[in-house]
This record gives structure tokens, sequence and C-alpha cells, in this order.
């Protein structure tokens, strides 16, 4: 066993400390966790969990969800610098006039949003229960959707619904070049292209299957096929060629990089010499006011009790 994996496990053990991974984190880092999942995989574990610290090795605002979550724990990043593109075109004082201007309306609020925003929302999702969140509430009920406008478009697309949207998005998903992916489907002809909803609508179309990170992984193991297109974040291709090492893989690349994968540049700052020093340090640690908690809690739990409503 590597020393310094050694030494994280040891760490981890003597503190009480548990490990959530996210799937797009780098494949090492996935190795080494307690737990690897999509959000709502995490949030879910971080408000069950009985360690005294959750490590958090995905994005702030996870790490933010977890702590909104337990409160009581101490939640550690790896990296505090790890932010979110979708989060950040989502500025909370500008939300929340946005929010005002529309009164009457349901704001459903994606779970890649900072705490402050959080703050004015009334239901939040993940890209693996929007669809099933939205269709649970009444048809004629208005709907804000923020901040991700492409998987608000195609949450509209599938349930015939007109939510108003924010206009963000996040920076991998908006990447993936139409082109680039004609020409894999050309080279690989056999081959399913998989794609994650904040996708743009011009991949979306292209895709034989549609789903959150989670599903993507199901589908691709449950499927007959054997070649997969995969337009989401490369770091998903790390379970996949584990749970199907018959199945080929391929990364659906973006239109302004070389690189034959698409890569979050925020999810790739940790690493496993920042995971160790965090344990040792008990640092970075996620701090949030207990005001922002008591408010930024009620739409993230409604999301967990409609999402065992459910049975997401």
């Amino acid at each position: 066993m590597d020393k310094l994996v050694k030494k994280i496990i040891n760490l981890k053990e003597k503190k009480n400390a548990v490990i959530l991974a996210h799937f797009y984190q780098k494949g090492e880092i996935q190795d080494i966790a307690d737990f690897v999942g999509d959000s709502l995989a995490l949030a879910q574990w971080a408000s069950k969990t009985k360690a005294d610290i959750i490590v958090v090795c995905g994005v702030h605002f996870m790490g933010e969800t977890a702590k909104i979550l337990s409160p009581d724990k101490k939640v550690l990043i790896p990296d505090l610098e790890a932010g979110c593109s979708l989060a950040d075109s989502c500025p909370a004082d500008d939300f929340k006039k946005f929010v005002e201007k529309h009164p009457d309306h349901t704001v459903i609020s994606y779970v890649n949003t900072t705490a402050a925003v959080k703050t004015v929302t009334d239901i939040v999702v993940t890209s693996t229960n929007a669809k099933e969140i939205v269709d649970s509430l009444p048809k004629d009920e208005k709907i804000i959707f923020g901040p991700d406008k492409n998987l608000g478009n195609y949450i509209n697309s599938v349930t015939g619904r007109n939510m108003i949207l924010w206009d963000g998005a996040c920076h991998v998903h908006e990447q993936f070049s139409v082109e680039k992916i004609l020409e894999l489907k050309k080279e690989y002809p056999n081959a399913e292209l998989i794609a994650h909803p904040e996708c743009k609508n011009t991949i979306i179309k292209l895709a034989d299957f549609v789903g959150s990170t989670s599903a993507l992984l199901k589908h691709a193991l449950s499927s007959s096929k054997k070649e997969f297109i995969v337009a989401t974040e490369s770091g998903i291709l790390h379970q996949m060629t584990q749970k199907a090492p018959d199945k080929k893989f391929i990364p659906a690349p973006p239109n302004d990089s070389t690189c034959a994968c698409n890569e979050c540049k925020y999810m790739r700052l940790n690493t496993l010499e920042k995971l160790y020093h965090c344990l040792e340090n008990e640092s970075p640690e996620i701090k949030i006011e207990p005001k922002i908690i008591e408010k930024a809690v009620k739409p993230i739990q409604k999301m967990l009790d409609l999402s065992e409503m459910l049975g997401l």
C-alpha cells in the first residue's frame, strides 16, 4: 500500500473521520473514499454519518451542503479554492432580486449553489431527482429554476413545464464539442452517446441516453452495448471502467482543447497530499453562520424527504 494512502487511512481511523468523494474526483481519491457518489448520494450520506469529521472531496458547495446537514460535525475540504463555475454564475444577491420579481413562484435551486442561494430557495434538487421532484408538484404551479439553464431546459422538455430559468451554466458541460462528438460517433458507430442534462441542447438531442452522473453509470453497466461516448466530467470513467472492465468508455472532448477528455479544473484541485494535510491539520474547515444554516437546511431537507418518498 502506498505510504501516503496508509497515512490517510490511519489518520481517518484515529480521528473518526469519513471521506466522501464525488464521481468527478481523481481515481486515487475515489479509491480511498468511504463513499463515492453524486451530489444526492453525498448529501444523503452526510446527513446520516456518525463520524466526528466529514472530509468532502469535491467542490465548495458540497462541503457547505454537508455542513448544513450536519452542523455539529467538523466538515473539511482539501482545497478551499475548489469552487464551482455553476455556483459562481448565480450570486446570491442577484438571485434574490430575481426571485423577488416573481413572488408567486416556487423556487427550485440546483444543489450546485451557495448556502446563501439556498436560503431563498423552497426546494433543492440534484440532476438525479430534479425531474421527479418537479413532476411531484401541481401541474399549474409556477416555478423558478436556477441556476443551470441547460438542466432547466431539459426538465421543461421532459415534464411539459414552463419554468422560469436563471441564466447559469457549468463550464465543463458547456464546452462539449458537437463536431468532435460526431467524429467519435463515426469512429465508433456502435457506441451509445450518453450525456448529462447539464449539456447544451445540441448534445442532448444527439444523445442515446440522458441522465445524472449516477444514472449514466447505472445505464452503462446495465446496457447490452459495449462502447459508450460519455458526455460528462471524465472522472466518472474511473467507476465505469472499474465496474465494467469488458466495456469501452470514450470521453467526449471539449471545444477549446486538444485533450481527449473534459475535466473540471476545480474538482482536480483536490489531491491525496492535500487530503492528508487536511486530515492532519483539520483544515481548511467549512464554516457557515448558524442563521444561514437554519434557513438553508429547509430546502435541502425538503429534497431529501421528497427523494425518500419517491424512492430515489
